[in-house]
């Protein structure tokens, strides 16, 4: 009984981020053009890139009743061959195949996928007429979807149809209260040691006064995490398993009780908690703020419902792994604040989970290297 109230104290009725038969609506209905059904996950769409793609100076942002096609007549740029690597520091504007003619109460946000962030590739959403990354705040939006790339460690080759990003729809606040919080880790269980204990809602680490978890690095595991090397070596997108991460990644030690992360060096690391995901809620990394030192701990920043939870609830939680970018030398200790996250509702329990999917990632325990290598 107390899981249904729980439940019904986290929903209001039918309000909430989109599940997966939603997101199937809005493409049977048109509301979405261009998408491919297999592209449809628990609570989220992955979108894919087309073959039209630019290089230009620079992100820039459209204004308000700006299209980004427009933009192009008077910004510098250049055909861009899709079979063409994309180079390390040069920026690139592509578009998607997708387009929305959102309904009235729909709005949208978007975060790169995993793959994208554990490869240093620094994707943003653009969309015609919003001043803003990842983000259509505006309810019934239509338009063109594009994205920014910019390669920042490896240089990528891309292929049409490839998805770097996924976007997720609501239609209305899904941030959780302290209150729905603290209900749904005595129902859920949100929070694991990776040991295997729940943590209780008193041991998080809430300071930040926000409705979030504050997550910590993980310093005791055999391999605590891994430094990208500078090559010119190609990273080639569609090769599943291929590369040995030894030429692309060092491992990194403790120094004493402390890791030592260099500035505009770029990590793999990982979590020293194992966060549980349920069916009625999805989870998203949020950029913690420079009161914690002056770092990127993630660029992939969504996980969908069932992340940790297993088939059938078996689930004990599972880490996440930290893309990391500082812009400061860094010596990280043991429980010292490092990453951020926030709990969505959504409006139903979609009709799969995550964890009874296929997935590269499904099976990680600590720092886990983008599929494109040999783990």
């Amino acid at each position: 009984m107390l899981g249904g109230i729980i439940i019904y104290m986290i929903r209001k009725k039918g309000h909430g981020a989109l599940p997966a038969q939603k997101i199937l609506e809005l493409i049977n209905t048109g509301k979405i053009n261009g998408a491919q059904v297999e592209n449809v996950k628990p609570s989220s769409l992955d979108v894919c890139l087309s073959s039209e793609i630019y290089e230009v100076e620079g992100v820039f942002h459209p204004r308000p009743s700006e299209n980004i096609r427009g933009i192009l007549k008077y910004i510098k740029n250049k055909k861009h061959p899709i079979n063409k690597p994309l180079q390390v520091g040069k920026t690139y504007l592509a578009r998607l195949q997708e387009s929305f003619r959102l309904p009235k109460d729909i709005y949208a946000y978007c975060n790169p996928k995993s793959t994208t962030g554990r490869l240093d590739l620094h994707v943003r959403l653009m969309a015609d007429n919003i001043s803003r990354y990842d983000s259509i705040p505006t309810k019934g939006w239509s338009g063109d979807l594009w994205v920014s790339i910019v390669p920042k460690t490896f240089s990528v080759k891309l292929y049409e149809g490839l998805s770097l990003n996924q976007i997720r729809f609501f239609n209305d606040d899904t941030r959780l209260t302290d209150g729905e919080l603290e209900s749904a880790t005595l129902e859920f269980g949100l929070l694991w040691r990776l040991g295997g204990e729940k943590y209780s809602y008193k041991e998080f680490m809430i300071v930040d006064n926000d409705d979030s978890i504050i997550l910590t690095l993980d310093l005791f595991s055999s391999v605590i995490g891994y430094k990208a090397k500078k090559t010119r070596r190609i990273v080639d997108m569609k090769k599943i398993g291929y590369y040995n991460w030894k030429d692309f990644f060092e491992v990194i030690k403790k120094k004493g009780d402390f890791v030592y992360l260099e500035k505009d060096s770029f990590y793999i690391l990982s979590t020293a908690e194992a966060v549980r995901i349920p069916p009625c809620l999805a989870s998203e990394m949020t950029p913690i703020d420079d009161r914690s030192g002056e770092f990127r701990s993630h660029y992939a920043g969504f996980l969908d419902p069932g992340w940790g939870w297993g088939a059938k609830g078996e689930g004990k939680g599972r880490p996440f792994t930290l893309e990391v970018r500082p812009f400061e030398d860094l010596i990280v200790r043991d429980r010292q604040p490092f990453a951020k996250i926030r709990f969505e509702k959504l409006m139903e329990d979609p009709n799969c989970v995550y964890d009874a999917m296929d997935s590269n990632y499904k099976v990680q325990s600590g720092p886990r290297f983008a599929k494109q290598f040999k783990q």
